[in-house]
């Protein structure tokens, strides 16, 4: 998922996805936008990325999907949270928050 201003780790995308569906049943486009506007514009994700995560997630049954109509009145595949999609996002936060606390004592060093 590269970014104009941040790359992220592989595997962060698929959190990220499961984090802003777990707020509410949510089309493609308004995930892409929920994080952009959520990270306060520094994440920005391609179609190119975000289609092909939600289907891999979608087969592993993290997410469940059916369509309906968008705000716009077109057709649109909806996304929502299953409940192995709820215990893989606890994982996934907790790794997380894990590797983030370790990164954060190692910049807090001094030389």
């Amino acid at each position: 998922m590269p970014t104009g201003q941040s790359d992220l780790l592989q595997g962060t995308l698929d959190m990220l996805i499961l984090k802003i569906v777990a707020l509410g049943p949510v089309h493609g486009y308004g995930i892409s936008q929920r994080i952009h506007q959520i990270s306060r514009e520094v994440l920005k994700v391609q179609q190119g990325s975000l289609y092909p995560a939600l289907h891999r997630l979608e087969k592993r049954g993290w997410l469940a999907a059916e369509w309906g109509e968008s705000g716009k009145g077109r057709q649109a595949k909806f996304y929502k949270l299953s409940a192995k999609g709820r215990r893989q996002l606890e994982q996934e936060q907790a790794g997380w928050h894990r590797l983030a606390g370790a990164v954060g004592r190692i910049l807090q060093t001094e030389s």
